[in-house]
């Protein structure tokens, strides 16, 4: 913003009294603390019913302010300063915002309703980022001040605009439209939020849609209570689940696993797209996305593909206990210029401490210059008294001479690498950075850990196991280790790293996510990715990780997206069900693959594999000996009909130890890796990886007829010493481990579980033993085993592995 003060003097209608007409205005700023004021800054004095911000003029001209809107000059200041007198300063606000809005003219789209203002703001955001240079609402600024100071953020460079209007009652609407005027509109959920300020539902309605008077277009959901109220001038674009009138019909929902596949019809075609979501409101609030970039023209590849994209929202700005005596604001999920002020503003509200730090990633989306950007983010670093900064990424480092005691990182991997150097102790830190850095990483080094359970996990014995299995292999035999499902629970890229010290030579996942997840940690080795799903190929080729293609429609899904790419020998996997009956090719398909892949430049048959479904029970052995077979004459008819020579693959943990004679060209070794084995006689030679940990919180005595837990289901016959342990079925012990079934350690002696197994707790038996609070307990480990624990509860050790919840904090040790 640059705008001459004369010319804002006719804007606001405003009498002037000053000397420095011609002084030109960069911000706007309505918050007498914030540091970020200066003397081309235009301080609009509110009046609220708690607070007049007049009061503070003395103190802001005192520190270089002299700009003022008021609607009375403090006595004795007349001459100290430039003064427009108003009627009403929030109206003068308000003239302004829309005065400036009108010398714009790119598309902005308007959001208002009840419900999903906010997310569906954001996720329009990232949906259009990547085609526009988006200006949008901060956080939830969608009030009656909030909406001008989002306003007034938009320069010459933005192309498109996303804001939201919030109201609580009539008369509040027009004013806003006025600010925004926006052109695409967009109504969300209409609930009962501020049902108070309206006579009834209707009136609420008839000022909502006051927002859309003057806009090209109406997106919103197909509904007989608001149909009747809309301008029947105004253009709509509709939506419904019942109405096949509208223009947009949807008409399935389908849940799987934790995303919901959404069937719908446009202009008499059928498309589908997926969400990561399964919740109403989330359906809901992705359809207004969905019918926004159908607007907009997109096409159908492109609205699959990002859909599945969305995120969480998170919408507030967090303050937390840090390591060391420090004070953590966590915004870890955006980073552009605006809200980056907003942070700064809030960081200096947080006064524990003198020292103050940031931790600021690349910012995207100011719609200014490198060069310019980094400079108004120099200058507010230094107007907020900022004693440190950390940058991280390439762009921000490129800059890092702008700032005052700057390091950079190029990535949040090479932060994370660097941290104990960086002495985090008796300050404030704020941490803002772009979802895509994943700065959540960096908050919880930071964050003080409350929570006394832990997963504590011997690198030692995963390298000492890893080497057990190696050792069974014959010379040049690979070896695949699987470190699907946060390695077994254990905790995914601190494994994967160890694993790629040790130079192993393929890693194995379940979903393209955690695979990619390996990739921005830092992991080279190359990854296969077991159980891809076709929305997730664009995804896999993107991050150089390799699918496993187990039936003809993924073939050519993939083939196809490949195709697109110009991809050239890109390494698939091809998957054959020799019995196992999950996903795999059957010799009946061989056929048409071996026709499909002939001549096919486009990938590589990298290695062809099968699952054995009782390697770890001899009693089945025919069965297994029965599998290999079928596997040699597969593969073997693939790789003649091709003419190649790839790796073959088809032996699992217990098939290492079980049946050496099978060990082809590769192996996978999984749950072996993590100390456990279905063979006693092999469980021997395994050192114990994880060991659960956590401590006593409290100790109570009970008499004879009194009860524990949930249930009164343990009743005490005797005096009785309780134990509370903070775990529970949250952290992933399941309940059927309660009530007399199972038992920790204490001082190396059996702690008997009482009762019920509650969420956050479980309570236990320590009359016999000499214990005290803050003791250590054993959950698993040593004693008892993962493999007792799976056994008493008629399960495999692999369901108490990843069972132990992401809240319970991994320690990795050597």
């Amino acid at each position: 913003m640059s705008i001459a003060l004369k010319s804002i003097v006719p804007v606001v209608q405003a009498k002037w009294l000053g000397t420095q007409l011609n002084l030109e205005i960069e911000t706007i700023s309505i918050d007498s603390r914030s540091l970020q004021n200066s003397s081309h800054t235009l301080f609009f004095a509110l009046v609220g019913p708690n607070n007049d911000a007049h009061s503070y003029i003395s103190d802001l001209i005192s520190t270089g302010v002299q700009n003022f809107v008021v609607t009375y000059i403090p006595e004795g200041y007349e001459d100290k300063a430039n003064f427009l007198v108003v009627k009403n300063t929030l109206t003068a606000l308000q003239e302004f915002a829309g005065y400036y809005r009108s010398q714009f003219h790119f598309p902005v789209i308007g959001l208002t309703g009840s419900n999903g203002k906010t997310i569906v703001k954001e996720w329009l955001n990232f949906l259009l980022s990547p085609d526009f240079n988006v200006i949008r609402s901060p956080k939830s600024y969608n009030s009656q001040v909030g909406v001008p100071l989002s306003v007034v953020a938009i320069n010459e460079k933005h192309n498109l605009g996303i804001f939201e209007a919030g109201i609580s009652t009539v008369s509040e609407m027009a004013r806003l439209e006025k600010m925004i005027q926006p052109t695409i509109g967009v109504l969300t959920n209409i609930g009962s939020s501020h049902d108070e300020g309206f006579e009834n539902l209707e009136q609420k309605i008839q000022e909502k849609l006051l927002f859309f008077k003057n806009a090209e277009v109406l997106i919103y959901q197909k509904n007989k209570v608001v149909d009747p109220f809309i301008n029947p001038n105004i253009k709509v674009f509709s939506w419904s689940f019942k109405e096949e009138t509208a223009v947009v019909f949807v008409f399935k929902k389908e849940t799987e696993d934790q995303n919901t596949l959404l069937h719908y019809r446009y202009n008499g075609k059928e498309y589908q797209f997926k969400i990561p979501f399964q919740d109403k409101a989330s359906i809901e609030n992705a359809i207004s996305c969905l019918m926004v970039l159908l607007y907009l023209k997109y096409d159908n590849a492109v609205i699959q593909s990002r859909m599945l994209l969305l995120f969480p929202v998170e919408m507030r700005l967090k303050v937390k206990d840090g390591i060391n005596n420090c004070t953590i604001i966590d915004d870890s999920y955006s980073s552009d210029f605006q809200s980056l002020k907003i942070a700064l503003d809030f960081l200096e509200s947080q006064k524990q401490f003198q020292q103050k730090t940031v931790i600021l990633s690349d910012i995207f989306q100011s719609g200014l210059s490198n060069e310019e950007l980094y400079s108004r983010v120099a200058r507010l670093i230094i107007s907020n008294n900022i004693n440190r900064v950390i940058g991280i990424g390439e762009t921000i480092s490129e800059f890092k001479d702008k700032f005052e005691n700057c390091i950079t990182f190029k990535d949040t991997a090479d932060f994370i690498a660097n941290f104990e150097s960086l002495d985090f102790a008796n300050e404030t830190i704020l941490v803002k950075g772009a979802r895509s850095f994943q700065f959540e990483e960096i908050v919880y080094l930071l964050e003080e850990k409350t929570h006394e359970t832990v997963l504590e996990i011997n690198l030692n014995a995963i390298s000492y196991n890893l080497n057990f299995f190696k050792s069974k292999l014959k010379p040049d035999v690979k070896i695949m280790v699987m470190v699907k499902a946060f390695g077994y629970g254990n905790g995914g890229l601190e494994i994967a790293n160890l694993l790629e010290h040790h130079k192993v030579d393929y890693l194995g996942v379940a979903f393209a996510d955690e695979g990619i997840s390996l990739k921005n940690g830092g992991i080279h080795l190359p990854i296969m990715v077991l159980n891809p799903e076709n929305t997730s190929f664009a995804a896999i080729i993107q991050h150089q990780l390799e699918p496993e293609i187990y039936c003809l429609k993924g073939l050519h899904a993939f083939l196809k997206i490949a195709k697109q790419k110009n991809l050239k020998s890109f390494p698939i996997h091809i998957k054959l069900d020799t019995g196992m009956h999950r996903l795999g090719f059957e010799e009946e398909a061989l056929g048409e693959l071996i026709a499909t892949l002939k001549g096919n430049e486009t990938v590589k048959v990298q290695s062809i594999l099968s699952h054995l479904a009782t390697s770890d029970d001899l009693v089945h052995r025919e069965f297994t000996i029965s599998q290999i077979s079928i596997f040699e004459k597969l593969s073997t008819k693939i790789v003649t009909a091709l003419n190649i020579n790839p790796i073959r693959h088809i032996l699992n943990t217990s098939g290492i130890s079980n049946y050496p004679d099978a060990q082809y060209n590769m192996v996978r070794l999984g749950i072996g890796l993590y100390g456990v084995s279905n063979d006693p006689s092999e469980q021997k030679f395994l050192e114990n990886v994880g060991t659960l940990k956590s401590v006593i919180s409290q100790i109570r005595t009970i008499g004879a007829g009194e009860s524990v837990g949930y249930g009164r289901r343990f009743m005490a016959d005797k005096l009785t010493r309780v134990a509370t342990i903070p775990i529970g079925y949250a952290d992933g012990i399941s309940r059927g481990w309660g009530n007399g079934v199972g038992f920790v350690n204490i001082k190396d002696k059996k702690a008997k579980i009482l009762g019920s197994i509650c969420m956050d707790m479980l309570m236990v038996d320590v009359t016999e033993i000499d214990c005290t609070e803050g003791d250590s307990v054993i959950i698993f480990g040593e004693k008892p085993t993962v493999s007792y624990i799976a056994k008493k509860l008629n399960t495999i050790p692999y369901e108490i592995l990843t069972s132990i919840s992401q809240r319970v904090k991994r320690v990795f040790y050597r």
